[in-house]
């Protein structure tokens, strides 16, 4: 993603469902996150054509307390691992005071509403939100008070088009749309479903219907991987081609002398031909278990 030029990267507790095989975001740990945080810190720091803004996922359960110090904590450990900022989802006002400590405090929020996924059990599931006049007016509200609350940005999610464009028109800071049209100031999709990383049919079931898939790796990966037992079973991989480290002749002959001569290696081969006769007779003695042939 980095050599495609791409801006801001979102570690997404998505990872949860698309790497990690969960049904929802809402088991992934803050452990699990900074691991993740890591491995892409690690490999932006290995491309040199560009380096994208990094953000990081703050998952369920590590920034909703009261004790709004808990959530400084655990975004202090997303920074120290190279996060440039983290995202929490939800609009309330509980969550923009925890946004105003966290800002505060020195660290670069991103906002999320809209289908908010850590929340799917108050919500009802993975719902598209705002297709009411009351909700989507309760959206742009959310909007304005994680502003004022100091996000940098914001995320809408599965929001009707004209909610969308309405809140990125009234806002001062740039919004990026997943599943809400093209009104917003950026887009952003997980990359497995939009590369058809996860090619196997059950896997549709998880599949947004706002995503586009750009390629179909999973396939490729499959074919590959298809391609690749055939060859090992026909004997044709990995043949002369892909065995490229040779003894020279005179050291092929100084190794064959060194067999013959090895007590070792003849032991071995001794201990095989033990093993042929030992198999040759128990077949025998299988086919007379029932007293079938006479003395």
């Amino acid at each position: 993603m980095t050599r495609a030029g791409i801006d801001v990267l979102l570690v997404g507790d998505s990872c949860a469902m698309v790497e990690l095989g969960y049904e929802t975001t809402q088991p992934m740990t803050l452990d699990q996150m900074i691991h993740h945080c890591q491995a892409v810190k690690r490999g932006v720091n290995s491309c040199k054509d560009s380096k994208p803004l990094l953000v990081g996922d703050m998952p369920l359960g590590t920034y909703e307390f009261n004790d709004v110090d808990i959530a400084l904590r655990n975004a202090y450990r997303m920074i120290k691992v190279g996060m440039d900022a983290v995202k929490l989802e939800g609009g309330s006002i509980a969550r923009a005071s925890t946004i105003q400590k966290l800002v505060g405090g020195g660290v670069a929020v991103m906002g999320h509403i809209g289908l908010t996924p850590q929340a799917i059990s108050v919500i009802g599931g993975f719902r598209a939100q705002g297709r009411t006049a009351v909700r989507a007016g309760e959206l742009l509200d959310e909007a304005l008070r994680l502003q004022d609350a100091g996000v940098f940005a914001l995320v809408l999610e599965c929001v009707p088009a004209n909610v969308s464009k309405i809140i990125t028109e009234t806002l001062e800071i740039p919004t990026i749309g997943i599943g809400s049209g093209n009104g917003t100031t950026g887009q952003v999709l997980v990359y497995h479903d939009m590369l058809g990383m996860t090619s196997h049919p059950h896997h549709e079931v998880f599949m947004p219907k706002f995503c586009k898939r750009y390629a179909q790796v999973g396939h490729a990966i499959t074919n590959g991987l298809e391609e690749f037992k055939e060859e090992v079973l026909n004997g044709s991989f990995p043949g002369e081609e892909y065995s490229p480290y040779i003894m020279s002749e005179d050291e092929r002959k100084k190794f064959d002398e060194l067999l013959k001569n090895n007590d070792l290696t003849k032991q071995a081969i001794r201990s095989k031909e033990r093993k042929k006769i030992l198999k040759v007779a128990d077949e025998d003695e299988e086919l007379d278990l029932y007293g079938s042939k006479q003395n």
